[in-house]
């Protein structure tokens, strides 16, 4: 059988049955579940009592391939190895054994980079037909454009069988997709069962899918499953019965993979005997389990990493005698490409990217001034990115991201969010092609709509002060126009943020809002935990730099607003007996100007009921990896006529408004 050696880490998983289906818990109760380290690679076998078969001729040997979440990156990124070198590596495997199979388990298309994003993933698909794909579960990502472009554009053009099973007509009941594809090696037939997250209502827009229903993925797994297994050829039969599904763990660990109270734990408890392997994706983790016997595997995301399933079955006793299951990387951990690219598919990838290149040429609409990242220090001296400074390109991407998502979804939607990390290239002034515009956000995220309450909005923003030991110590979120809010820089972990307003009104820390971020942020990416924790999650399908193209060729020109959004502000403690009136009061303010080329505050003006009341020079001087940029003092004694609960507001001449309260008397 295959095996590549590289000198590059690699996972391996082995299980061996002496069924024709895979061990009952009966006999799986003698056997031992042992993690080894060989050679480099991680191994958890389940091992039968039985002795393998010795004739020759007597087994037939299957590889299978399998990839998940592949997202259109064609291209060799980083550790995105790009569909060139996959198809070397599918084609090395299938040089040494031709009973291979090449499979995947959704999310092939959707959510792509700029090259094949541009062109609706036509690249991908003619980059995987050429890879020699087999077969795939559809992913939630296939149905982003809707069902119809499913069915009527993206599966004519794709040479491999699309599955799902748990995808039925609204009107007839009937399945909607094709359930299950068959390959018949010297006698032995492996089939294939497709089905998708029952999470997709929720995940792409619902207008698209209008016309269909979603079931659950392991009943019709389950049902597709003894269907092929039930002596009927005229129904279809297969030996060995994979299932991809578009459904996967929450984290690597097993006990993710086996939680009874998780969408995925549900199906790997759930598939009967008659499913031999589980094919996973949809959460982008690279995990290779065997539970109860049976490989359950995710190979990660972007073509970083594939997956080679070795198969022994014996045709004598009809019997698989063992699956072994090894994860093995496309680069290199320096970087480096661990495959040469396909000539074919090279071709197809450099062709793409000649049309990529020309269609990002064209202007998608211009800007009257810079919109940048903050930087620590004067870029003309040196460019060095603060990701801890509010910036009006952040600020500008949150507008953006909750504009589109009201436009093309359901809900109205409160409040942005825009991860600074998310960000990696400014939009200079003049015209934008539509090459910048994906410069600018390349990870091709789509946009989330979440409910959080206010309580829940004060600790997203706690966390832009990041976990001891994190590589940065603050990261500042781009938020949109109606959302401000203060904070004292001074005060402990937790205890930041002291007021939010939303068009002005105070956020209720027990009300429920509508929250937008892109997918990264969403799961709770650079350590924003909280908004994993979002409830009524819907992922629109839109990818945000298809948001930003939209948005220009809505409004055609964008301009930075130089109001800050979030201001720090830490009041002077009150006397013995309170704050009264004509008591002097010192403010110390930061973060009032931006850091590139924006036009500086100058100065700062406190005011009640429209009085002013003081004034002060704003310092604009750079504050590395904070968003302290632009401080200022001002003192001011409490004028008469003022009682209780008074608001006083701060004013700058960029546009920068924001208030305190103090309780007089």
């Amino acid at each position: 059988m295959h095996q590549r050696s590289s000198g590059a880490e690699v996972d391996r998983a082995h299980a061996s049955t002496t069924t024709r289906k895979r061990l009952a818990a009966g006999a799986l109760a003698g056997a031992t579940a042992i993690a080894l380290t060989l050679g480099g690679a991680a191994a958890a076998q389940a091992t039968p009592a039985a002795a393998k078969p010795d004739k020759p001729g007597q087994t037939v040997e299957i590889n299978l391939v399998t990839v998940n979440d592949f997202h259109g990156r064609i291209e060799q990124s980083g550790s995105s190895g790009g569909a060139a070198a996959l198809a070397t590596a599918v084609e090395q495997i299938r040089d040494e054994n031709r009973h291979t199979v090449f499979a995947a388990a959704g999310d092939l298309i959707g959510a792509s980079t700029f090259t094949s994003f541009i062109q609706q993933d036509v690249p991908t698909i003619e980059a995987l037909n050429a890879a020699g794909l087999d077969v795939s579960a559809v992913g939630n990502h296939e149905f982003d454009k809707g069902f119809a472009d499913l069915t009527d554009r993206v599966m004519p053009m794709a040479d491999w069988e699309y599955l799902g099973a748990n995808i039925y007509d609204k009107a007839t009941g009937e399945p909607a997709l094709p359930e299950y594809w068959l390959k018949r090696f010297k006698g032995v037939t492996i089939g294939f069962v497709g089905a998708v997250t029952d999470e997709l209502p929720s995940l792409v827009s619902p207008a698209g899918i209008a016309d269909i229903t979603v079931g659950s993925p392991v009943e019709a797994a389950n049902r597709v499953a003894d269907q092929l297994s039930d002596g009927q050829r005229k129904n279809g039969e297969a030996d060995i019965v994979i299932m991809l599904v578009h459904e996967g763990a929450a984290t690597t660990s097993i006990e993710s993979a086996t939680d009874p109270n998780s969408r995925f734990g549900k199906i790997v408890l759930g598939a009967n005997d008659n499913i031999d392997a589980i094919v996973s994706g949809h959460t982008h983790l690279a995990y290779n389990h065997v539970i109860d016997g049976r490989p359950v595997i995710s190979s990660g995301q972007y073509g970083e990493k594939f997956s080679n399933m070795e198969i022994v079955w014996d045709r004598k006793s009809d019997s698989i005698v063992s699956m072994e299951n090894t994860i093995m990387p496309l680069m290199s951990p320096t970087g480096e490409p661990l495959y040469a690219d396909d000539r074919r598919v090279a071709k197809i990838v450099a062709e793409a990217k000649v049309v990529a290149d020309e269609l990002g040429s064209v202007v998608v609409g211009e800007t009257t001034a810079p919109l940048g990242r903050a930087v620590a220090s004067d870029p003309a001296v040196s460019f060095v990115e603060n990701r801890g400074g509010e910036s009006t390109l952040g600020n500008f991407v949150a507008d953006v991201q909750l504009w589109a998502l009201e436009v093309d979804g359901t809900r109205d939607v409160d409040i942005t969010f825009m991860n600074p990390g998310g960000l990696r290239a400014d939009i200079d002034q003049g015209e934008v092609t539509y090459r910048e515009a994906a410069t600018v956000q390349p990870f091709a995220n789509t946009l989330v709509t979440m409910d959080l309450t206010g309580a829940q909005i004060k600790q997203v923003l706690e966390q832009q002060w990041q976990p001891a030991g994190a590589s940065r110590p603050f990261l500042k979120l781009g938020v949109n126009a109606a959302f401000t809010y203060t904070y004292d820089p001074t005060a402990p972990d937790g205890s930041h943020i002291t007021e939010m307003f939303l068009d002005g009104v105070p956020i209720d820390p027990a009300a429920t809002y509508t929250v937008g971020a892109n997918s990264f942020l969403a799961s709770g990416g650079d350590n924003f935990a909280t908004l994993a924790q979002g409830t009524n999650k819907s992922d629109s399908g839109k990818i945000d730099l298809e948001a930003m193209v939209d948005w220009f060729e809505a409004f055609g020109t964008a301009s930075p607003d130089l109001a800050q959004r979030a201001v720090g502000v830490v009041v002077s403690a009150p006397d013995a007996d309170g704050y009264d009136v004509g008591d002097q009061v010192t403010v110390n303010l930061s973060s009032l100007d931006f850091s590139r080329s924006e036009p500086g505050a100058g100065t700062v003006a406190i005011s009640l009921d429209g009085v002013e009341l003081g004034t002060g020079t704003v310092v604009r001087e750079y504050t590395p990896r904070f968003d302290e940029i632009g401080m200022a003092t001002v003192t001011f004694a409490i004028p008469a006529g003022a009682a209780g609960v008074e608001r006083f507001v701060i004013t700058t001449p960029t546009g920068t408004t924001s208030s305190f309260a103090l309780t007089v008397g």
